[in-house]
């Protein structure tokens, strides 16, 4: 598995609850722009649009190499291709309050076709963030000082 493109802002934002594989519908040289890792996966959210899943606001850059006359919108919706029943589930868990979907990783899996990460996740008070801050440096410390021991 080659990991592309993470969404470390998710993890700092997000509480992770659940995650999901999902495919991806491309066009043309998409694919070509994500294995060259030209794509940005930053203040990206999925959304559901007539019962189907979208992801809004990734970018996957233009491909200099690629037909000039065919150039898709870099930041257009992209559909997900998920199981019915994950579908289902989901729409019911992101229809309560304080739920939703984001993107947390880009990546090719052992058949070598393009996949996304998704995660159920709750967001974060300011609270909780300094508390998550916090501990990391504390758990940075303690892993120098036993290094250093």
């Amino acid at each position: 598995m080659k990991v592309i493109a993470t969404n470390k802002k998710a993890y700092h934002d997000f509480e992770i609850l659940e995650k999901y594989e999902a495919g991806l519908v491309l066009k043309g040289s998409e694919v070509k722009a994500i294995r060259a890792g030209r794509v940005n996966l930053k203040d990206s959210f999925v959304k559901f649009v007539k019962g189907e899943p979208y992801v809004f606001g990734m970018h996957i850059s233009y491909l200099d190499s690629a037909n000039p006359h065919f150039k898709p919108d870099e930041k257009r919706p992209r559909k997900l291709l998920l199981h019915k029943k994950e579908i289902a589930k989901l729409i019911g868990k992101t229809s309560e309050k304080g739920y939703t979907l984001v993107p947390l990783r880009l990546y090719f899996n052992h058949k070598n076709i393009a996949k996304l990460e998704i995660a159920l996740a709750k967001g974060k008070t300011l609270h909780d963030k300094r508390e998550a801050l916090k501990r990391k440096i504390m758990d940075k410390e303690a892993k120098m000082a036993m290094k250093n021991y």
